[in-house]
């Protein structure tokens, strides 16, 4: 007799998010480590869990086979999105995972996706201009399709918030430690708002740790309902215009800064940026990021 699904799993669990979340799941909330599995590429990071009780798997999106079983005895899945902005791969392996999950007999996956452009318009299909987004988004469109045709299997999407740790990557790689002489942060944005709601990555991780032990505990109670089925977005309090954030990175680091607005391809073509989005297969990734600001350009009205 097959044994029951019981047990809640994170994984990837050992990056910036899953660390962050997992360490709330039981600092903060005080979760059961026998009712833990922490599945990672590495699970060698994750020895003083083990230590502690907790199942330590092995698992990589980028092998198939150690999908196969990864999640057995989990019922609540916390899967955390593929880092890339790889379009077709990101979500094949997010499928990869969320089939293997579902042949282990998870019954509830909790998608931790990407708050880019707020949350989609209701009863509008959400679309993107942001080639971040687009693994996002084919994968909540996946979760969707599965519980429409199997309502015993439910799911959460989790938009993260754009991570206040992240700004570099909006800010053409900008350096603490060695800031452009010139003060001037070159993008094609002009900085001017819609902005970007920041948020620190342990905070993220603190509310979802409590929206995964709700699901783990009993998804069917009235408290987790607005969670069951749906999209929600987890940001920070205030939005600030990228001209406003340069301006306060400015003033902790001590520099003048400012956005020169430039081309697409003259933002490309700098070197910190170049080697910051190589990620091989001959595509041209920092032309492809740049819808990032086009995307942050329209805010909420189309992502």
């Amino acid at each position: 007799m097959t044994a029951p699904n019981t047990k809640l799993a994170i994984f990837p669990a050992s990056g910036g998010l899953g660390t962050a979340t997992l360490q709330h799941l039981f600092k903060t909330h005080h979760a059961n480590p026998k009712d833990v599995v922490l599945v990672a590429r590495s699970p060698e990071r994750l020895d003083s869990y083990a230590e502690a009780g907790v199942d330590v798997r092995k698992a990589d999106y980028d092998d198939a086979d150690t999908l196969v079983r990864a999640f057995d005895g989990v019922k609540t899945l916390n899967l955390i999105s593929y880092a890339s902005i790889q379009h077709e791969h990101r979500f094949n392996v997010h499928k990869l995972a969320i089939d293997a999950a579902i042949a282990s007999g998870v019954s509830h996956v909790i998608y931790s996706s990407l708050g880019f452009g707020g949350l989609p318009s209701p009863n509008t299909p959400p679309t993107t201009v942001a080639q971040v987004m687009l693994a996002h988004i084919q994968t909540e469109l996946y979760l969707a399709s599965l519980h429409a045709s199997n309502p015993s299997f439910n799911y959460s999407v989790i938009r993260q918030g754009l991570y206040s740790e992240s700004f570099p990557i909006y800010t053409a790689v900008l350096s603490l430690t060695n800031p452009p002489s010139s003060g001037e942060i070159l993008i094609p944005h002009d900085g001017s708002g819609p902005g970007i709601s920041w948020a620190k990555r342990d905070e993220l991780g603190e509310a979802t740790a409590k929206i995964l032990l709700m699901a783990f505990n009993d998804i069917h109670d009235p408290a987790f309902k607005p969670f069951l089925n749906t999209t929600i977005l987890l940001s920070g309090p205030k939005s600030y215009s990228l001209a406003e954030t340069v301006s306060i990175i400015g003033n902790i680091i001590g520099k003048d800064l400012k956005i020169r607005q430039v081309s697409v391809q003259e933002y490309a073509d700098q070197p910190q940026v170049r080697a910051s989005l190589d990620y091989g297969g001959g595509e041209v990734w920092p032309v492809l990021w740049a819808t990032a600001w086009e995307g942050i350009r329209r805010g909420r009205r189309r992502m």
